[in-house]
């Protein structure tokens, strides 16, 4: 059963006349489960034999945190990545069965919480495998770990040249069952992978320690999207695809190395015309104003449903198979684009903020690189506030 939070609203079939009246306001975002679907077996392929773990925190980045759970558990996935407990409980009370992973720090007092719902839970330090044992043996039950090395984001995790002590007390933890040991990159750059490399050269010697002395088989893992697609060697026991499994690339250097498809658009309506006189200023601050006399229509769209502010100005927007100009400031509800002098529109046509229409698109990667900041912060902004439409 759908969550009512998620705002999800099915579609099994649906022609783009007719969407609109599937959902509660005219802003919405659609979800491609077909392309999730691609996006996974094209990047299980790739990696030849590793398993699979899908990164769906920060609600599915954006897509449905149950939508995208959902459809990955039906095709197989091997496990999931979530940041907080929170997310896990989410999921575990929406009927996933599949092993889920927090990646994030964890407090003593949550410790039951992934116990008792059969949750993977990283151990970043001796004293955080010592209380983990401890909560296990109180409880009565065993827990699943994850041993965090850390290779060099200074995150969390213990360093790689002190997680020889992490290993020795995980080792003599007799509730914990050590099912993983993982670390991050902090870069993989595809014009210089020296840094990359080098995290994954540690990685290997902490982790050999470990893999003499266990008794049980653990999974190593280490690459997320990017080493996924850059560096093969990374790809090790398990992967971790956040981005790469929704279609977008971390860096464009990377569209070279697997197809991928878009799996969400976002998309809204214009609900008011205006023709703006010659220097007129638009929105708060008039940060932009009118070279000429010309069309401006608004779109119910800001950055109250995580249309970051930081587009003002260069944001764009699809009407009519044509692209336009985000222009003033963004507002926390709405936004304005000009179609110029002689641009048509009309009350209730489509406007596309992100994806195609009629040979026209606009892409995350492109919007990423406008305000310079990461496709991934464009999609996460996505907020509960905007429906999600799902196309099956």
């Amino acid at each position: 059963m759908v969550k009512p939070n998620e705002r999800v609203l099915i579609a099994e079939t649906m022609t783009d006349q007719t969407t609109a009246q599937f959902v509660h306001r005219p802003t919405y975002a659609e979800v491609d489960t077909s392309a999730l679907r691609s996006n996974f077996d094209a990047i299980k392929a790739h990696v030849s034999g590793a398993k699979v773990m899908a990164v769906v925190k920060a609600n599915g980045y954006g897509h449905g945190l149950f939508t995208v759970a959902r459809e990955l558990e039906r095709r197989g996935v091997d496990s999931l990545g979530v940041a907080y407990i929170e997310e896990a409980l989410e999921l575990r009370a929406a009927g996933i069965s599949s092993p889920i992973l927090v990646f994030g720090g964890v407090l003593k007092d949550q410790l039951p919480l992934f116990i008792n719902n059969d949750v993977d839970v990283t151990a970043s330090s001796v004293s955080k495998i010592e209380q983990i044992d401890t909560a296990a043996k109180t409880l009565g039950k065993r827990a699943r770990v994850h041993l965090k090395v850390d290779t060099g984001l200074e995150r969390i995790g213990v360093h790689y040249y002190s997680s020889q002590t992490l290993f020795d007390a995980a080792l003599n933890a007799p509730h914990c069952d050590v099912v993983g040991v993982y670390s991050h990159f902090a870069e993989v750059n595809p014009n210089d992978l020296f840094v990359a490399k080098e995290q994954l050269a540690r990685f290997h010697d902490s982790t050999r320690y470990f893999q003499q002395r266990a008794t049980r088989p653990f999974l190593r893992h280490i690459a997320a999207s990017s080493g996924l697609l850059m560096l093969p060697e990374s790809h090790l026991d398990m992967v971790r695809p956040g981005l790469s499994l929704y279609g977008v690339y971390p860096h464009p250097e990377m569209r070279e190395r697997l197809k991928l498809s878009p799996a969400l658009a976002l998309k809204s309506q214009v609900v008011f015309f205006k023709v703006v006189k010659k220097d007129a200023g638009v929105s708060y601050g008039h940060l932009w104003r009118a070279p000429h006399d010309t069309r401006i229509i608004t779109v119910p769209i800001g950055y109250g449903d995580g249309y970051l502010r930081s587009l003002s100005n260069k944001g764009a927007a699809i009407i009519r198979g044509k692209r336009h100009s985000v222009v003033g400031a963004v507002c926390m509800d709405q936004m304005m684009v000009n179609i110029g002098s002689d641009g048509e529109a009309y009350n209730g046509d489509e406007v596309v903020l992100i994806g195609s229409q009629n040979g026209a698109s606009i892409t995350v990667e492109e919007l990423a690189d406008s305000i310079q900041t990461t496709p991934h912060e464009i999609l996460v902004a996505l907020n509960q506030r905007i429906p999600r439409v799902v196309r099956r």
